[in-house]
């Protein structure tokens, strides 16, 4: 850590968010925050103190909770009620937590309706938003929207903005695309002019992607593109995609279109 923010001085380098991987491991299998054994629970809080502090030591502007494993395989074993209210605590926690060690950063939740689970409690960005509401986050929690999550939900990219763009709630953007023929989250590099364009359409609207957003992108190199280059050429693509959608949908606005 000592290093990155050594690095961090010297390069000017910024971090638009940082997060917690509590999913990956076998301990998860059934959950971080929803899971049903207590000490895992716990494991999980502990894991999130620690990224909390991280966050706060290179200055994220945000935090980023994405539950992969927070959901179902089966109702038939699953108390979905107790374990959507251990997931709000979790949240609660970190940001008690975070206030307490002066780490000001926006709080944001990223939905995806399954993969690894069955079925995700944060599926899209109505049911997202409507736990929010429920469990009292939607004061201190935004919303992380990605593409190809959106795409999983069976909605468009701009749809997930919009309502999160709506009821105030919009806080950043994972940029990637999926491929409409598969079923699965494959995080491509954005590419589509007309996606680019309607989702930046909503940004304008907005005035901008939140209160500390920004573009992320959550997107990787097919397995055929093995050159080191072809990263370089990804992130390219992926930025010159949203600045021209970016520019149509200012063009757009001036002319009164919509």
């Amino acid at each position: 850590m000592d290093k990155i923010v050594e690095n961090q001085k010297t390069s000017g380098m910024k971090v638009l968010w940082n997060t917690s991987n509590l999913f990956t491991n076998p301990r998860f299998v059934a959950g971080a925050g929803t899971s049903p054994y207590a000490d895992i629970f716990a494991y999980s809080a502990a894991q999130l103190k620690h990224s909390l502090e991280i966050g706060k030591r290179v200055g994220s502007e945000n935090y980023v909770f994405w539950g992969g494993r927070e959901g179902y395989e089966s109702l038939w074993n699953t108390d979905m009620k107790r374990e959507q209210e251990h997931a709000a605590k979790l949240f609660h926690m970190a940001k008690d937590y975070a206030n307490e060690i002066g780490f000001d950063a926006q709080m944001l939740l990223e939905p995806k309706p399954k993969e690894p689970t069955t079925h995700q409690y944060d599926f899209d960005a109505a049911t997202t938003i409507a736990f929010m509401k429920e469990y009292g986050l939607d004061k201190d929690f935004k919303l992380n929207l990605e593409g190809n999550h959106a795409n999983l939900a069976g909605h468009t990219y701009q749809h997930e903005i919009r309502v999160a763009r709506e009821t105030g709630l919009l806080g950043s953007l994972d940029a990637n695309q999926g491929d409409k023929l598969i079923g699965w989250d494959i995080d491509e590099y954005p590419s589509n002019l007309y996606e680019t364009t309607a989702a930046m359409t909503e940004v304008v609207e907005n005035g901008s992607i939140g209160p500390r957003g920004g573009l992320n992108f959550d997107a990787k190199p097919r397995r055929s593109s093995f050159e080191p280059e072809d990263l370089f050429y990804g992130h390219i693509v992926g930025m010159d995609s949203f600045a021209a959608g970016l520019r149509v949908a200012v063009a757009m606005k001036q002319d009164g279109v919509p």
